[in-house]
């Protein structure tokens, strides 16, 4: 839906209004939010446009074909890539057939790591996760199913809601995150690479005779981008995107892109700022080239990977085992403390009403590189692990993500990592992100 910046007249009037400035012959279109006495653009039909008044006094209407003093409004909407009303798919995506993959889209290039992790500080990066795993889950009983199944409340959320939820071992040991999207007619879950395959097998295995739950790996038949950055909110104004700023984590609505369903949601695998685009690889390309039109950096795996160590997502494999559990890795927001009996429960409950977290995941900023698995130590004990390290910007930045003792060492202390290179411990944007939970 998209909101254009201007004026109008305190009534409705046939009078041509100018509500969409000559964009310049050097500079693409810029989308910002109408007065605060105008609510929204609507499109109730494919050709009408309607300015509708927050005071309810009588609208503007227009048509594409009624717009003849108004040229530049006219083609800003033919322009815009995002249409509000989705193909006929009851706000879901459903995938029978595999896509093939010489059709999926093709980045022949990229911006270099240093400027885009510049760009993912200070502007905005697009990231091609189309590697990252979608499982779709259907049926009836989806929402009572992974209610059980994972660590988050399915059933406090609706439609156009989402969260991130934890997938636990019996012993709460850590498996991944799954960012998860609440849709009408099935919830969209998005894992990491590494546990796609053995997270459908396990929801698979726990799928009893009565119930009614379907899953289904979309991996193939779809494609996800990340929009990172404090620039993001500017780009998605660009867009005509503008109904999802402010809103809260995981929120998503559907647009339609050559006539195919996109899912825009708030927040993305690695941060609660930023946006999320789901869609069928056919759209990909459009939706892609929009995005950088609208001065999004592109963003390598490389890069990625540095950007999610310094920004504190575990990953599986690296912080994510069945060596730690998912309080350790400080996943709180994730966990629900009061929604009674799910895999991991009695563990998480145990954990937290007896004070048994023992360690916690953390940045430390190192001196210079050292191997991943390194000890951690203080006063020549070992306190903890390194589990993940980048070189950082411009390779002169070396930072690492490590489990480190409660009682041994916090937020500003100096530890030793891999017996001679000095670290100073710090908090990273994720972790400071989670809001510790009691049962009080």
């Amino acid at each position: 839906m998209s909101w254009i910046t201007g004026t109008a007249p305190a009534s409705a009037t046939s009078a041509p209004v100018n509500l969409f400035p000559p964009p310049s012959s050097s500079a693409p279109a810029r989308y910002s939010v109408l007065p605060p006495h105008y609510t929204r653009l609507s499109y109730p039909t494919s050709t009408s446009y309607r300015f509708t008044r927050r005071s309810r006094q009588p609208l503007l209407s227009y048509t594409l074909s009624s717009l003849p003093s108004l040229p530049h409004l006219k083609d800003a909407f033919r322009a815009l890539p995002f249409h509000p009303s989705p193909p006929p798919i009851d706000h879901d995506h459903s995938f029978d057939t595999v896509t093939n993959a010489d059709d999926r889209i093709s980045i022949e290039a990229f911006h270099s790591d240093d400027e885009a992790l510049d760009a993912a500080e200070k502007g905005a990066v697009v990231v091609d996760l189309s590697h990252y795993g979608r499982i779709r889950v259907g049926g009836e009983d989806r929402i009572q199913f992974l209610h059980n199944q994972s660590t988050a409340n399915f059933e406090c959320l609706s439609v156009g809601q989402g969260c991130d939820t934890v997938f636990v071992t019996p012993t709460a040991r850590t498996i991944d995150i799954a960012l998860a999207w609440i849709m009408k007619n099935a919830i969209t879950l998005v894992v990491s690479p590494v546990t796609c395959e053995s997270i459908s097998k396990m929801l698979e295995k726990y799928i009893f005779i009565s119930d009614k739950v379907e899953i289904q790996d979309i991996t193939k038949q779809t494609c996800m981008f990340a929009l990172v950055g404090p620039a993001s909110n500017q780009i998605m104004e660009r867009l005509g995107l503008i109904d999802l700023i402010g809103q809260p984590y995981g929120s998503h609505n559907h647009y339609s892109v050559n006539g195919k369903p996109v899912t825009v949601a708030v927040g993305n695998v690695i941060s609660e700022e930023g946006f999320s685009f789901l869609m069928s690889s056919d759209s990909a390309g459009t939706v892609w080239k929009a995005l950088v039109a609208q001065g999004a950096i592109t963003m390598g795996s490389g890069a990625w990977e540095t950007f999610r160590i310094l920004q504190g997502r575990p990953a599986p494999g690296k912080e994510l085992t069945d060596e730690f559990n998912v309080l350790e890795a400080h996943l709180w927001n994730g966990v629900s403390l009061n929604k009674g009996c799910y895999k991991g429960q009695e563990t998480i409950s145990r954990l937290v009403t007896y004070d048994g977290v023992k360690q916690r995941l953390w940045g430390i900023r190192l001196s210079s590189l050292v191997e991943v698995g390194s000890a951690v130590t203080v006063d020549g004990k070992k306190v903890g692990k390194l589990t993940s390290i980048t070189a950082g910007k411009r390779a002169s930045e070396p930072f690492g993500l490590g489990y480190i003792k409660r009682k041994a060492a916090s937020k500003g202390d100096t530890v030793i990592v891999g017996g001679n290179v000095v670290g100073t411990v710090v908090e990273v944007p994720f972790l400071a992100q989670q809001r510790v939970l009691s049962k009080t």
